[in-house]
């Protein structure tokens, strides 16, 4: 065999996992664009590297295509954090506060994936994000990697699992070493 031929039977060895992961995720994308509205009850744990015990907090997350994603939290106190668009909305004891996401690069990357990953837009995913699928569609963990200098210096890491179009956990590594751990009940279409 000449060494053309081994240079490419190696990449094609290569890229054939490339492309499955690919189509995975494809796959997974059209299973989310096809969703149009969904509810979760969730569970968040926030370990801080100053606290011996995590923060927790209890909700709801519902999520309206294409970008509309509500954040209730009723435990430990009620606030609600709304991402529409490239507004952020926080309501908490009778105050309502809007402001322009851009101006908080700390929770832009968090509104990009969720929102993007909910609505199966893998090129908005792939703008902000270097994207790193594992499993496949019926159990799959996306790992996502700011691009931008400016939310990495903030995000390390996001991770989002789940089952079909269903998410269960969204995991948040800070680049500080502090993360977020949000495990999520199966999304429901009422």
């Amino acid at each position: 065999m000449t060494r053309r031929a081994l240079l490419l039977a190696a990449l094609t060895l290569i890229s054939a996992p490339l492309r499955a992961q690919a189509d995975q995720l494809d796959q997974l994308m059209a299973l989310f664009a096809a969703r149009r509205h969904g509810r979760a009850n969730f569970i968040e744990q926030q370990f801080l590297h100053v606290l011996k015990r995590p923060v927790e907090s209890r909700g709801e997350l519902i999520y309206d295509a294409p970008n509309h994603l509500e954040k209730r939290t009723i435990e430990p106190r009620v606030e609600t954090l709304t991402i529409d668009g490239d507004s952020l909305i926080t309501e908490r004891g009778g105050h309502r506060h809007v402001v322009n996401l851009r101006d908080y690069p700390q929770i832009q990357p968090f509104a990009a994936a969720l929102c993007a990953t909910l609505g199966g837009d893998r090129a908005q995913l792939q703008r902000s994000f270097h994207l790193d699928l594992s499993g496949d569609v019926n159990r799959w963990t996306l790992s996502l990697t700011p691009l931008e200098a400016r939310a990495a210096s903030l995000v390390r890491e996001i991770a989002i699992s789940g089952a079909g179009d269903d998410l269960l956990r969204v995991e948040i590594l800070q680049a500080d070493g502090d993360r977020s751990l949000m495990t999520l009940r199966p999304f429901t279409d009422r």
